[in-house]
């Protein structure tokens, strides 16, 4: 990971921070009504700029190498989004017994229905050497795959707010999130020159419009007398999310490297960040669409808002094993399927 990039990351993440404080401070200016009218520049401009500039920054010509590589999609988009929503409820079936916060339990649940993130998957990936080719597939692929299924899976295993009809989430996600993805693409067809000369910081666009999100949510909680959000619980949550990412990822190594699994080792890495990170992009605007009049929506959030900066943290913390274990088995890989030498008699 480029230093540009890593330390991009680390600002984000400190302004996670300072929104939260901020809306904890003054939160009437983010609510509804308020100055910054986030019932609209929100619910509409905000979310759309998101995935307008997503559309325009994704590069779909660079996915058409690794379209071929069937299995390795099927494994990455069934753990994603089978298998990870469907563990996670399991394990909060026993966890609901605790007195950890129930609301915050219910956003380890979101967490896993949520599809891979186009960044940080893709950009670890990279900073490996693995398939960064199947990584810009998958998480693209899985980003257009949730907007159809985690709103499915938030409904089944959360159920829906009573004010917003099952029609009218997909008709807004449609009009957020599809139209300016597909706007994008058609702008970036017209300008591709110029964005690969001029190279705009389109990731930092969208960290600055995702803050104004993450604030207006915090708002809605810090505005609401009656939060409850104990101290044991938000800890517990922060160990319980470290405990999730280790164990996937094992789980992700062991069963991409088997024997008959057929993955190269830069497949596996590709599939270790992508099958267990989580795109708070998308999972932010989609929260706020299908949980709209929650009145914990923000509790909900609060996981997310931790995964997304701890799977960046963990993932860079890895980085040199993963990348050290990748050289060592290619070596050893290359070193079987090299034709034996016949022996002189």
């Amino acid at each position: 990971m480029g230093l540009l990039e890593r330390t991009r990351k680390e600002w984000f993440i400190l302004g996670i921070v300072l929104v939260i404080a901020v809306a904890k401070l003054e939160p009437a200016i983010g609510v509804k009504g308020g100055p910054l009218k986030p019932e609209i520049t929100i619910t509409y401009i905000a979310v759309s700029a998101i995935f307008f500039n997503s559309g325009l920054s994704l590069k779909t010509e660079e996915l058409t190498s690794a379209l071929m590589h069937v299995k390795l999609h099927l494994f990455v988009q069934i753990f994603t989004l089978v298998f990870f929503p469907t563990a996670i409820w399991l394990f909060l079936q026993a966890l609901s017994v605790t007195p950890i916060n129930e609301w915050l339990l219910k956003g380890l649940q979101t967490v896993g229905c949520m599809p891979p993130p186009v960044s940080s998957a893709v950009i670890l990936t990279k900073a490996v050497g693995g398939n960064e080719a199947a990584a810009i597939f998958n998480s693209a692929f899985g980003s257009f795959l949730g907007i159809v299924i985690t709103p499915l899976l938030l409904l089944l295993f959360l159920g829906s707010s009573s004010s917003v009809p099952f029609t009218s989430i997909f008709s807004q996600l449609f009009m957020t999130v599809v139209v300016p993805l597909i706007i994008g693409q058609i702008v970036r067809r017209h300008i591709k020159d110029w964005l690969e000369r001029k190279k705009p910081p389109f990731g930092a666009i969208s960290s600055c419009v995702l803050l104004m999100i993450i604030y207006t949510t915090f708002c809605d909680t810090f505005s609401n007398p009656n939060i409850d959000l104990d101290k044991f619980s938000l800890i517990i949550i922060v160990f319980i999310i470290f405990f999730v990412q280790l164990s996937f990822m094992l789980l992700t190594f062991l069963f991409s490297t088997r024997n008959n699994s057929g993955f190269t080792p830069a497949d596996t890495v590709a599939i270790i960040f992508c099958s267990t990170h989580k795109s708070l992009t998308l999972g932010i605007p989609m929260l706020k669409i299908v949980f709209a009049g929650y009145e914990h929506l923000s509790l909900i959030s609060v996981p997310l808002l931790i995964y997304h900066p701890a799977q960046i943290l963990l993932g860079s913390v890895l980085v040199p094993t993963i990348k050290s274990w990748m050289v060592s088995r290619q070596k050893a890989l290359k070193l079987t399927r090299q034709p034996k030498a016949p022996v002189k008699v």
